[in-house]
């Protein structure tokens, strides 16, 4: 009898011992589950995305963990306090750009009604919709040296003005809802007219700032300026347009990988704005120069083809 007692005793102790392990393997599974690792995608305000992979679901973590910095005109979706959504995107928005596409107004016009049957000998109705469309227009900050000590001026040189363009689709509608929408044209009625604001800043030396320029950020200029030598030749361009790159960037920030527009936040050797658009090029973007130059070359590229035509641009509009 004792000795069947001893094992009755011994098998439970073996069977508690089995449930201990269990639930501890259960845990540690729940646990590894509730550390899934994320693909986001961060949508910059410049249409530009980077795509990283992190542990991390809260929105201002995951900035963070990138060193992207968001400035005061800029959003954030969904808020820094929340996490990432079920499509995994952060986006990016400059406010005055969400504000000009609430303000804009769209006008719609049948000008042509047909009843057509499917395969199937269902009605279709068939419409030739026009829209009228405003097309927001753009704030432009043209920065000028003031004329005394301390001064800060902000004048608007040019009101902005919204275009109108006309977008003509073809809809169909079964049982009056919408099930198809295709565009035929896109017609610009009214170019926008930009609104440009003049920001008088204080230099309260210009031979000291000069002196700067000269000796503190010349042999930096110098690394940095033949990094973007050999990156225009990677893209094909020209002696000339190496020649202009240096002349735009010396304007826009006399190739300092630290300038930066204390008024706008423009940032950086091509004075991105906002700073964080060259993190598409790489999380290093606020010291890295061959970070800042390659995402300001791969700009010029996108918008203007080549260095000579941004300068050209940037001569004409005080911008590029």
């Amino acid at each position: 009898m004792k000795t069947d007692e001893n094992l009755s005793i011994g098998i439970i102790k073996r069977i508690v011992f089995i449930a201990l392990v269990l639930i501890i393997l259960l845990g540690i599974g729940v646990f590894a589950g509730n550390q899934s690792v994320n693909n986001v995608t961060i949508k910059f305000s410049d249409g530009t995305e980077l795509n990283v992979i992190t542990s991390k679901s809260n929105v201002n973590e995951i900035l963070k963990e990138n060193n992207i910095y968001i400035l005061e005109s800029e959003v954030v979706t969904p808020d820094f306090s929340e996490n990432v959504d079920s499509n995994k995107t952060i986006t990016i928005e400059r406010k005055d750009k969400i504000k000009e596409v609430k303000e804009e107004s769209v006008v719609s016009e049948i000008v042509e009604s047909n009843e057509i049957l499917n395969d199937q000998g269902e009605k279709i109705v068939e419409k030739i919709v026009k829209e009228t469309v405003e097309i927001p227009f753009e704030t432009i900050t043209k920065e000028v040296s003031g004329s005394s000590e301390g001064e800060k001026v902000n004048r608007v040189l040019q009101e902005g003005q919204n275009g109108i363009k006309e977008i003509t689709y073809k809809v169909k509608y079964q049982n009056d809802v919408e099930i198809d929408r295709t565009q035929v044209s896109e017609v610009v009625i009214q170019e926008p007219v930009n609104k440009i604001v003049q920001v008088s800043v204080q230099v309260s030396s210009r031979a000291s700032a000069a002196n700067r320029i000269q000796s503190g950020a010349s042999a930096e200029a110098a690394t940095c300026q033949a990094y973007a030598k050999q990156r225009c030749s990677d893209y094909g361009w020209s002696d000339e347009d190496f020649y202009n790159l240096v002349v735009l960037w010396e304007k826009e920030s006399h190739w300092n990988m630290y300038a930066q527009n204390r008024y706008s936040g423009a940032y950086g050797i091509p004075q991105a704005l906002p700073a964080s658009k060259m993190a598409s090029e790489g999380s290093d973007y606020l010291t890295n120069y061959e970070t800042q130059i390659n995402w300001g070359l791969n700009y010029i590229q996108r918008r203007y083809g080549n260095p000579t035509k941004a300068l050209s641009h940037s001569n004409s509009t005080g911008w590029y």
